[in-house]
């Protein structure tokens, strides 16, 4: 008899599972239940589409029709499930109870909104869906001043695509610098700088109070500052969605998120749960870099994560190793990146370090259309192992993370990248001996 697997949660993690579990089990009845309108998107694009550079129909990969022609797959949109019983194998989505023999958890993460007075006032938006973009852009005609609140890679991305629809904006961060916890205070300091010169207020070290008006927003105040604005959107981070894991009884680990397995199952009462898997921004997964537990909310490990999840609700076997956590962002004219852990997170975990940095060019100085580079990267002083890097320059940053990437998870000391490790050489792509060697260098000068 086939098997019945559901899926509950549409965003990378959910379609990739569903999808991997098809693969798997041709003959398995699946199907995907989300409270989302949308589903085979990108959140991250939303900047992009609100500048005008996309469009909201071209973002969406795939409608449900697709997915019931194409792989067999039955997708409900705008459903809730409300509870899940795992003694009996029944969920209730909408008015209906569905069974289910394997059950996979992807619910995602909600913008954290900071409990303060307005924060439900007209003009508070989110980025997290497609119609919270499609809000931000409806409630824009009018406005001339906005307020975003946090200074991540998101609320960058946002407050460019501001300064660029003619707005005057605001960038107000609790931390003492741009995208904290992930990026060193020195190239967040050329992040800012650039922002600054593009037409972006910060005020840092201070966290929103209120947000004011009577019916809808007319200003904010900050510390002991408020400033007029009409639309505030919050960018604030993402904490998992734990309504279903909690109602399940599932382990939430330390970090808030539902502690999985190598096989991302997760524990309730101390033991694995039998045919359920998690994947997605709900989970805690382990560190690559560290011993530990750590959150990795990308769209590149929610891929990884549905597809072991999927492959294993489909009758399979997979597992998920730690993850060195790689991203990147384009802030106007550059590219930041990042991988491993930064200097100030080796310092929370008590860890002594060096770190190394080189400067140079995106291509030979002697051709064209190059730009400015500067790579950073971080070692354990005791060993040299490689913990992490960064990056900022204009162009060509992705593949040069995803190399540092795989020499951090294989857990290469800055000798051997030295003495190993090559770079492909062309001058329209590169110097013929890479920035990344001279941070290297510059870091074991240090040891």
């Amino acid at each position: 008899m086939a098997r019945t697997i559901v899926v509950i949660g549409s965003g990378a993690a959910g379609m990739t599972a569903a999808s991997t579990a098809r693969r798997t089990d041709p003959q398995a009845r699946i199907a995907l239940v989300t409270e989302d309108e949308h589903i085979a998107y990108s959140p991250c694009v939303i900047p992009w589409v609100l500048e005008g550079r996309t469009t909201w129909d071209d973002i969406v990969m795939h409608d449900p029709e697709y997915y019931r022609r194409e792989r067999d797959i039955d997708v409900r949109t705008l459903t809730k499930v409300t509870s899940v019983d795992l003694d009996s194998g029944v969920l209730v989505a909408g008015e209906e109870k569905i069974g289910f023999d394997s059950l996979i958890l992807a619910t995602g993460g909600n913008v954290f909104i900071p409990p303060i007075p307005g924060k439900d006032l007209k003009g508070v938006h989110v980025v997290r869906t497609v119609n919270d973009g499609k809000a931000i852009e409806a409630g824009l005609q009018g406005v001339e001043d906005v307020a975003i609140i946090g200074a991540g890679v998101i609320g960058l991305e946002m407050a460019l695509a501001m300064v660029e629809l003619d707005k005057e904006v605001t960038v107000v961060e609790m931390m003492d610098q741009v995208v904290p916890r992930i990026l060193d205070s020195d190239l967040a300091s050329q992040l800012r700088t650039y922002l600054e010169q593009k037409g972006v207020r910060f005020i840092m070290g201070s966290p929103i109070k209120s947000v004011n008006g009577d019916t809808a927003v007319e200003s904010v105040t900050v510390g002991d500052e408020s400033f007029p604005c009409g639309m505030v959107i919050f960018s604030t981070g993402v904490r998992a969605n734990l309504e279903l894991p909690n109602q399940m009884g599932l382990e939430i680990g330390s970090l808030g998120g539902v502690r999985v397995s190598p096989s991302m199952q997760p524990y309730r009462r101390g033991r694995l749960v039998p045919n359920v898997y998690i994947c997605g921004d709900v989970v805690q997964c382990e560190s690559a870099v560290v011993a530990g537990p750590t959150m990795s909310q990308l769209g590149s490990s929610a891929v990884r994560q549905g597809r072991v999840a999927g492959m294993n609700a489909g009758g399979g076997s997979s597992t998920h190793e730690g993850v060195a956590s790689p991203w990147v962002s384009v802030i106007g004219d550059l590219q930041v990146a990042g991988t491993g852990i930064s200097s100030g997170l080796a310092s929370y975990y008590g860890m002594d370090v060096v770190t190394g940095t080189g400067t140079g060019h995106t291509r030979a100085r002697y051709y064209p259309g190059g730009s400015p580079m500067t790579v950073k990267v971080i070692a354990e002083k005791s060993s040299g192992r490689l913990l992490g890097a960064q990056m900022i320059a204009g162009e060509d940053v992705t593949g040069r993370i995803n190399w540092l990437s795989a020499a951090i998870i294989e857990k290469v000391s800055v000798w051997d990248f030295i003495s190993r490790y090559e770079n492909a050489y062309c001058p329209p792509t590169s110097m013929v001996r890479d920035v990344a060697f001279s941070a290297m260098e510059d870091l074991a000068s240090k040891i």
